[in-house]
């Protein structure tokens, strides 16, 4: 392979999810570049299948997992990946599903000069979606799936990354089922097959395709060099200064920042090594604070508590007012007799307290006015009593206010005294300290006008670059439409398919299947082993098939240098498998990488990798306390 080819596509470098207080991260970078086989291990409920799917979440997925240990603490996932080569961050929200992503170039960690683009989700064939920006890195920018007759442009609709994650991730509930290529919707198997046909260039109408491709890009390429011209001549108005220059410059002035800081530290030392000899008037002053602080608070309480008193006693005078005023009207006016029980309407008996029939109480003499000498005795209690407490307030707090006042003076005293006799060893340094707040305002603009002009020169870095990489998509398209004998022979879909079926049997016989030499990749995809099609098969044969039949698109797209991404995402392939079976798939992935897999990336979860796969193992999670990382979420441990 030419190191330009293994440098196209795309592959993953780092996961990280964004929570509050703490970022929780997976690597898949052997040094600074991708490692080839990449293994998550660990038992069930870790979250291994978790980190794919926030993978594919991060590369468009409408959703994202959501259980219970995600869902209150992670806000964010990044996902670093290498688009043609150079690091790029992806980052979407969690909770609710996003219908944007915002994509920069850069890495995790670094202080990051660029600005995050915000590219939409759908619809896919828009310019700016990030399904295009995706698709752009794989020479597939712009594909459209035809619906209709071959030969037209009618009825078709734009090629989506999420179609072709069909060819880079197989989890787990595809491995054993017997709708491996989405047999119980046929027009998502129709488009599978379209998608394969557009990944190895065979589609039928492949030069239609590339004239309204070329169409497209032209004015997209007119419009991003006029963007460019646009953007060059106002930073060359604003005239930033050379990277090279403005890096120097940031570089300068953060040392300057730490400078300073450290100089004020070291003069503030000093001062107060100067300054001991007031230690005792410092304490002196610090006591003297204290007291006032409490003479007026003793004082703000009395205060509070005369005014809530004042109410209270307003209160209960009204209520003994309204009693007294009951009793005399007792007094007053002659009682009222009652002829007829209030309760069974009996006719009362002259004389009698109570009802004959009822026994219900009819009052003295039948009827009468309520006695209300006892709530009136206390209520006068409770007066007399608050009256009291309150003239013991009100003759309390003019002493309270002038032993406040008289605490304030004496602060005030100690805090002058203190004042006066420092003032000859703080002087001194006062001046040293404004010209040290002058040098890190200085330096702090200089930062700032630093880091504004890097965001410039990068953006208009990223601008040019955006720019070539339309120009040699656009060369390569022009190139492939001249050329009508070597299209021709690439659209050959009958070889692509031998390639395919040659290389599925090969990966079956060397996993000891049964009767290889049946094995083989129908037209329509669909795989066949021991003279039927997959579906015949046993789980565990399935489990195999699928495998095999997901490493022969791959591996043949990789070696063919078809528009396959490049890498692969293998989730639990140990499922209804044995201990010989996963040691041979194991041991076929290193070998391939190894060789003519070179520069492409495969990522497996797995609950018990072999131990011979233990060097590619990025992160083994135990489920245990003791021994950490317990999970993805590692401090989520209930």
């Amino acid at each position: 392979m030419r190191n330009g080819f293994r440098a196209h596509g795309i592959r993953i470098r780092r996961l990280r999810l964004h929570a509050d207080g703490r970022p929780y991260d997976v690597d898949f970078r052997l040094g600074d570049v991708p490692r080839p086989l990449s293994v998550i291990a660990g038992a069930f409920g870790t979250g291994k299948t978790t980190i794919l799917e926030f993978v594919d979440y991060c590369l468009g997925a409408a959703d994202h997992p959501r259980h219970p240990e995600i869902m209150p603490r992670v806000r964010a996932a990044t996902l670093e990946v290498e688009l043609s080569g150079t690091p790029h961050l992806i980052q979407r929200p969690v909770g609710e599903p996003s219908a944007h992503a915002y994509v920069s170039q850069g890495r995790l960690d670094d202080t990051g000069t660029a600005t995050p683009e915000r590219r939409p989700l759908r619809p896919a064939g828009d310019p700016n979606s990030l399904s295009s920006l995706l698709l752009s890195h794989c020479k597939l920018e712009g594909v459209r799936l035809r619906d209709g007759h071959a030969g037209t442009e009618t009825d078709t609709d734009p090629l989506s990354f999420r179609d072709l994650m069909w060819l880079c991730f197989l989890p787990h509930d595809r491995l054993d089922s017997r709708d491996l290529l989405f047999e119980d919707v046929p027009m998502k198997q129709l488009k599978l097959r379209q998608v394969v046909d557009v990944v190895f260039d065979v589609h039928d109408d492949r030069a239609i395709e590339l004239g309204r491709r070329i169409r497209t890009l032209e004015p997209r390429l007119a419009a991003a060099e006029e963007r460019g011209r646009t953007e060059t001549a106002i930073v060359a108005e604003l005239a930033p200064g050379e990277v090279a220059d403005l890096e120097e410059t940031a570089r300068a002035a953060k040392a300057e920042l730490a400078e300073a800081a450290q100089a004020v530290a070291a003069l503030d030392g000093r001062a107060r090594a100067d300054t001991t000899f007031a230690e005792d008037l410092r304490e002196r002053h610090r006591a003297a604070a204290d007291a006032a602080r409490r003479a007026s608070g003793l004082l703000r309480d009395r205060e509070t508590q005369a005014a809530r008193m004042t109410s209270l006693r307003a209160t209960y005078a009204d209520d003994v007012a309204k009693l007294v005023m009951l009793t005399e009207a007792g007094a007053l006016f002659p009682p009222l007799r009652l002829d007829v029980c209030p309760s069974c309407l009996t006719p009362a008996v002259p004389g009698e307290r109570r009802c004959a029939t009822c026994q219900a109480d009819l009052g003295p003499d039948g009827a009468g006015p309520p006695d209300v000498s006892g709530e009136l005795r206390a209520a006068r209690s409770r007066l007399a009593e608050l009256t009291r407490y309150l003239d013991d307030l009100e003759a309390e707090i003019p002493r309270l206010r002038a032993a406040a006042e008289r605490a304030q003076e004496v602060e005030s005293r100690a805090a002058a005294d203190l004042d006066a006799a420092t003032a000859h060893a703080v002087t001194p340094y006062l001046a040293q300290r404004d010209t040290l707040a002058r040098r890190r305002e200085e330096a702090a603009a200089t930062l700032q006008r630093a880091e504004d002009g890097l965001r410039l020169r990068h953006g208009l870095r990223e601008r040019a670059i955006g720019v070539e990489s339309l120009r040699a998509q656009l060369a390569g398209l022009r190139e492939e439409a001249a050329a009508p004998d070597r299209l021709a022979a690439a659209a050959e879909r009958a070889a692509v398919i031998a390639g395919i079926s040659a290389r599925y049997r090969d990966i079956l016989r060397e996993w000891r299947y049964p009767r290889p030499d049946d094995a083989r990749v129908a037209d329509d995809l669909t795989p066949w082993a021991r003279g039927k099609p997959y579906p015949a098969a046993s789980s565990g044969g399935r489990t195999l098939i699928a495998l095999a039949w997901q490493l022969a698109l791959f591996e043949t797209a990789w070696e063919s240098r078809s528009s396959h991404p490049g890498f692969l995402l293998l989730d639990s392939p140990q499922k209804n498998l044995g201990p010989k079976e996963v040691d041979r798939l194991y041991r076929h992935l290193e070998r391939w990488l190894a060789g003519a897999g070179s520069g492409a990336q495969v990522i497996v979860t797995d609950t018990a990798p072999p131990p011979a796969a233990d060097p590619d193992v990025v992160v083994r999670f135990s489920r245990r306390v003791d021994r950490p990382p317990y999970a993805l979420i590692d401090d989520e441990t209930d």
